[in-house]
Order: structure tokens, then C-alpha cells, then sequence
């Protein structure tokens, strides 16, 4: 793998600071789902586990029932896309979402969470429900993966590792969005709004599990959570 800029910090992500993620408490463990078609599934169950949380592996509809939020993780973002429409799960996590379930999309998952995919394949399953605008496979095949570290003040602390596997690049943000991180050259690859968070890369591969942390607090800002399935 090469290394962005030398590895050279990015420089600060737009909005506020905070002084860092806290740890989950004791007693407090929210269940967040990890759609488990296709992609880095046992590494964010490893996360969430380490962060405190409880993982819920989700592959059919009624497994998103009370759920406090879901990651949605990298892997083929068409392969799962036509995989959420033949599991018969587009429709209720889109019905979670407008309800306000916390999802964080990570790679792929950042793809499908975006309104605009401007490469996207004729018919390509997507979710649609945060506006931004992303390119697949941006920075090149596989062989062409890299990491960098990168400022996210939203964090705390010293630069994040963030690992790029042929990585989608977040090319605009629509109003209310807020940038999280960008590389060097000023190229978003984090970005959130409200309860909706993409990463362009794969914060579960590091071992540094700040972002997860993150995803936790922001499951605890929002009271919603996805119904049971006899109400959706």
C-alpha cells in the first residue's frame, strides 16, 4: 500500500471540535444492528463489541426490530444493494431511516446511503436518504489502495489511520451536511447529517475504534430506533 501526502495529516474537517468520544457506560449497551449480506461485517461486530455496545447481525427484515442504529459496512456496494432488494430489505430500512435510525455507511455503505451516485450502475438498489454526492471505486482498483491519517476534530485526539480499499470520494455535500474529514487535497471522505454518517473508508480495519465510539454517541442523541416489524 502507499501512503497519501507521505502521510501527512489532512488539514481540519469543517465544523466544531469536541474533546473526544467518551466510552460506553456500563449498563448502557444500545444494539446496533451490522447488515451482514456481504462485506467487513466480523470486524465491525469486533468494534462495536470492544466499544461496549451489542452487535446484531442483520440479514432479514425482522432484525432490524429495536434496533438503536445500523452500519451499513464496506464491501461491493451493488452486490449488496441487489441483495437488500431480493432479502426484501429496501423498503423497511428505508422506513427505519425516515423514522431516524442512526446509520453509518462505511465504503460501500457510504454509496448507498448517498442521493446522488454519480456512476451508479442503470437500476442499482440504493438507499437515497443522505445528500451527498459520491463516485465509485474513485481512487482506482484494489492494487491501488491506501492509507493515510487524517484530522478529525470531531474525534479528539491524535489523526485517525483510515485505510482506502478502492474507495468511493465524496464529491459535494448538500445543505446541513457536515464534513467530518477530508485528505490533504481537500477531498471529503467523512461527512454526516444528523442522524446519517458515510466514511469513504474503513475505520473497523485500524484497531482504532474512536469512529464506532462516535457512531455509539450519535445512536444516543437520537431517541428513534426501528419499530417492530408489525408496525412498519
Amino acid at each position: 500500500m502507499v501512503t497519501v501526502a507521505n502521510g501527512t495529516p489532512s488539514g481540519p474537517a469543517d465544523g466544531p471540535a469536541d474533546v473526544g468520544v467518551p466510552p460506553v457506560a456500563v449498563g448502557s449497551a444500545p444494539r446496533i444492528g451490522v447488515l451482514a449480506l456481504q462485506g467487513d461485517v466480523a470486524e465491525h461486530v469486533a468494534a462495536l463489541r470492544r466499544v461496549g455496545a451489542t452487535p446484531v447481525e442483520v440479514r432479514l427484515p425482522a432484525r432490524l426490530d429495536d434496533l438503536d442504529g445500523l452500519i451499513i459496512p464496506g464491501g461491493e456496494s451493488t452486490t449488496i444493494g441487489k441483495l437488500l432488494a431480493e432479502w426484501a430489505l429496501l423498503a423497511p430500512l428505508r422506513e427505519c431511516i425516515a423514522e431516524g435510525l442512526p446509520v453509518w455507511g462505511t465504503c460501500a455503505g457510504a454509496i448507498l446511503l448517498a442521493k446522488d451516485v454519480r456512476d451508479a450502475l442503470p437500476g442499482q438498489p440504493l438507499l437515497g436518504v443522505l445528500d451527498i454526492a459520491v463516485r465509485r471505486n474513485a481512487f482506482g482498483r484494489q492494487v491501488q489502495s491506501f492509507e493515510t491519517v487524517l484530522d478529525v476534530p470531531r474525534l479528539g485526539g491524535a489523526p485517525f489511520p483510515a485505510v482506502f480499499i478502492r474507495a468511493p470520494q465524496i464529491e459535494s455535500v448538500g445543505e446541513g451536511v457536515e464534513v467530518l474529514a477530508r485528505l490533504p487535497d481537500g477531498t471529503i471522505v467523512a461527512a454526516r447529517r444528523g442522524p446519517l454518517l458515510a466514511t469513504a473508508f474503513h475505520p473497523e480495519l485500524t484497531g482504532d475504534d474512536r469512529f464506532h465510539r462516535f457512531f455509539v454517541a450519535v445512536t444516543r442523541e437520537s431517541s428513534a430506533d426501528c419499530p417492530p416489524v408489525a408496525t412498519r
